[in-house]
This record gives C-alpha cells, sequence and structure tokens, in this order.
C-alpha cells in the first residue's frame, strides 16, 4: 500500500464513478439474493459474473496477503459473517435466520478501482444487531458529510468515532479506510477514531487537509462489544471479533470535490 495521496481530475473521477457504479449494483444484488439457506459462495459467485459481465474486474481476487506466508485471496467479495469483521472468504456456510453478513466488492474498470460495503440482515434479527447496522450506517454517512475542501482528515474520523461510542459501540482500531484511485490502497489511511502517537499500534495516521481531487474510501468496522480484533491463523485473512461479539462494515468510495461529497459508489 503506498501512502502516496494522488489528487484526481473531475474527468478521472467520472471514471471511477462508472467503476462504483458496478461495485453498487454488486451490493444491489446480494442485497436481493440475501436470506437463509443462501450460501456465500454462492454471493461470490453472483457477483463474480455481474462484475465480468460489466466488462471489468474483481479487484480482490487473487489480491496478495499482507502475510505471504498465505496464500492470495481466492475470491471476487469478502463475505463476513456474525463476529467475523472483514475479509470472511466465501464458502459452502449457508446463512441463517437472525444472522448479519458483511459484503465488501471491489472493482476495476479501464484503470479505475472502485470498493464499498454493506451488512445485511438475514430475516429477523436481534434489536441490538439492528441497532448495531443503523449505528455503523449512520456513522459512515456522518463522515461523508465531513468530506469537504479544507476540512481536516480526523473530523472524518471523529464523525465515526462520535457516532458510534456515543451509542455505546466500539470502532475497529487496527484496520481503516483508505485512499482510493488506479490502486485500490493508496494514501490517505483513514482512521475511524482520532488517533494520536500513542494510540496505534504500528505508529501514527498523520492528519491532511482535504483537498479538491482526493479519493477516500470510508469504511467504519464496528463492534458491539470490544474493538480488538484478531485474524485467523488458518487463513490468514478472516479478521474476528476478539470477544467474539457481532460486528458491521458499510463503506463509499467517496470524492472530495469543489461542490462537496460526490459518492461513487450509489446506483
Amino acid at each position: 500500500m503506498s501512502d502516496k495521496i494522488i489528487l484526481k481530475t473531475p474527468a478521472e473521477i467520472k471514471l471511477m464513478r462508472e467503476s462504483g457504479r458496478i461495485v453498487a449494483q454488486a451490493l444491489h444484488l446480494v442485497g436481493k439474493m440475501v436470506g437463509p439457506g443462501v450460501t456465500t459462495k454462492e454471493l461470490d459467485r453472483a457477483v463474480e459474473e455481474l462484475i465480468i459481465k460489466a466488462g471489468s474486474t474483481p479487484t480482490f481476487k487473487n489480491y496478495p496477503a499482507a502475510n505471504p506466508r498465505f496464500p492470495a485471496y481466492p475470491a471476487s467479495i469478502c463475505a463476513s459473517v456474525n463476529e467475523q469483521v472483514v475479509h470472511g472468504i466465501p464458502s459452502e456456510r449457508e446463512l441463517r435466520d437472525g444472522d448479519i453478513i458483511s459484503i465488501d466488492v471491489g472493482v476495476h474498470l479501464n484503470g479505475w478501482c472502485g470498493d464499498a460495503a454493506r451488512t445485511f440482515a438475514v430475516g429477523q434479527v436481534a434489536k441490538k444487531v439492528k441497532k448495531l447496522l443503523e449505528v455503523t450506517e449512520a456513522s459512515l454517512m456522518k463522515a461523508i458529510d465531513q468530506v469537504k475542501v479544507d476540512k481536516k482528515l480526523r473530523d472524518v474520523s471523529a464523525a465515526v468515532q462520535k457516532e458510534v461510542e456515543s451509542n455505546g459501540m466500539s470502532v475497529v482500531k487496527q484496520f481503516v479506510g483508505h485512499g482510493i484511485g488506479r490502486n485500490m490502497h493508496e494514501g490517505p489511511q483513514i482512521p475511524n477514531y482520532v488517533c494520536g502517537p500513542r494510540e496505534r499500534l504500528d505508529g501514527y495516521f498523520p492528519d491532511c487537509t482535504l483537498k479538491a481531487g482526493m479519493v477516500l474510501a470510508i469504511e467504519p468496522m464496528v463492534n458491539l462489544g470490544g474493538s480488538d480484533v484478531l485474524v485467523d491463523r488458518k487463513d490468514g485473512w478472516t479478521v474476528y471479533t476478539k470477544d467474539r461479539t457481532w460486528s458491521a462494515h458499510f463503506e463509499h468510495s467517496v470524492a472530495v470535490t469543489e461542490d462537496g461529497p460526490f459518492i461513487l459508489t450509489e446506483l
């Protein structure tokens, strides 16, 4: 992942909008399919077919693992169920009534990436779980409201943290959002909390002033319990909450423009 912030022209942002539209279509398809008895692999196959028919490629498939001991990511979507936070690998696991599933989709089209995620309820979910989804999505939208020229990146982070913690939930700190463009991961890194030099496990997230042409993949990951997470030692990808409470994930790719935030990953 490069930490370099690359500004996009209005024409380039229009191209990114086309990638983002395919991502939105994929998530819309998932929303129609999700239900008891559906497997996460079925969702993966359907999304991959949609992406390819649109003339694009799935960015996540064969994406290199952070730890070289593990294989590249084997699927086109990330499908994370219940206590899985992100990077869940699709399988023959059947969804059950009351589950939640977070789907993350990445697309590459004409040299540009799109990235978004959404957590879906499977059938009827518990009241506290419904609240988790509502708070996580609200935190994303409040963060997007801060995506304006001359705002600080910390304003985006603070908006997520305030919404989440005021509702008695916690933000994941080990995984963050990111800039996006020709590469899936560019600068800046976007934490979902305001942090100083001693508040990150492996360093400091530098603040910056938002400028027209920046494109941000903002992605709150919110837990019902504590903020700590663990990576599965067997597959090297799936991230779980340490206390096994449930987690939700919502994400949009958003361009900073002179007219305010431009969500690229909507229908």
